[in-house]
């Protein structure tokens, strides 16, 4: 029985062969040792009693109660994994509480940057769209862009889509897109998004408001730029309604960026710079 530090190993002096264990009280690891013919030697101590590394190594097979730990790993290694090991826990979990996560979790801050990236180019996609600022407008896709809203309203081009727009959602509509609930996914310099829109648009020259919701499926790129860019855009339709204005008789268009103002009779467009002040008027005197 081993009585402490200093003491020799007593063994059986009638056996042929006895074993030795010197616990660690660092790496806990057990050390054989065999003794021929009954005779006992003392462990030689290093610095402070205990065997040493190398005492270990050389002396016979090296045994740990670590079974992760690779066979033929040095037991020095191992000290220092262990080390390393215990002064991260120290730093993250000072208490030593099992509760609670030793390991910060990573994260891949290129991937929250592209995502925050990637928003605010679909933020500037639906503010140039609702201002009719085309040229911006452009340049959050690609010349190959291409857009579907249906079967029967597609685009292979940004050049085709645009010109729609343009000819479509002009100075005579006011259209208001909202987009939230992003979910985006981002591959190397590709990106997915799903956004969910909202949406209304006031068509005073066909007495309409149109309501609605969609929801956007996008594709996006990294270009040569670094900045990320509109590869593909379009939305399913989960619903939307049509009122004609004239079932509300109290509705006035009191301001307009475009030049739109309300009269008794309804709303009337009036030719302005979209840049100057905005016109106002009263009601006209019955």
């Amino acid at each position: 029985m081993h009585q402490g530090s200093g003491e020799q190993w007593r063994g059986d002096p009638g056996a042929n062969a006895a074993e030795r264990h010197v616990g660690d009280t660092a790496s806990e690891s057990v050390t054989t040792v065999a003794a021929v013919d009954g005779a006992t030697e003392a462990p030689t101590p290093a610095g402070d009693g205990r065997p040493g590394v190398d005492d270990d190594v050389t002396a016979g097979a090296v045994v740990t109660d670590d079974p992760t730990a690779p066979d033929d790993q040095p037991v020095a290694d191992q000290a220092i994994a262990a080390d390393e090991s215990a002064t991260a826990a120290d730093e993250t979990n000072p208490n030593g509480d099992p509760r609670i996560r030793t390991t910060p979790p990573r994260r891949d801050e290129r991937g929250v940057d592209d995502i925050s990236a990637i928003s605010r180019l679909k933020f500037r996609y639906l503010r140039t769209l609702d201002t009719k600022e085309w040229e911006e407008f452009a340049d959050t896709m690609i010349p190959e862009a291409t857009a579907t809203y249906s079967e029967y309203l597609q685009f292979e081009s940004r050049d085709a889509f645009l010109a729609f727009m343009r000819n479509t959602l002009g100075p005579h509509v006011i259209t208001e897109h909202r987009c939230d609930h992003p979910e985006i996914d981002v591959d190397g310099d590709t990106a997915t998004g799903t956004w969910y829109l909202a949406d209304t648009v006031l068509i005073p020259e066909h007495n309409m408001l149109l309501r609605g919701a969609a929801f956007y499926t996008d594709r996006y790129v990294r270009c040569e730029d670094g900045q990320w860019r509109i590869a593909h855009t379009g939305y399913e339709r989960s619903y939307e309604v049509v009122l004609s204005l004239s079932d509300l008789p109290s509705l006035r268009l009191t301001s307009s960026r475009w030049g739109l103002i309300a009269r008794e009779s309804g709303i009337a467009p009036v030719e302005r710079d979209p840049g100057a002040a905005p016109v106002r008027r009263e009601p006209e005197a019955r």
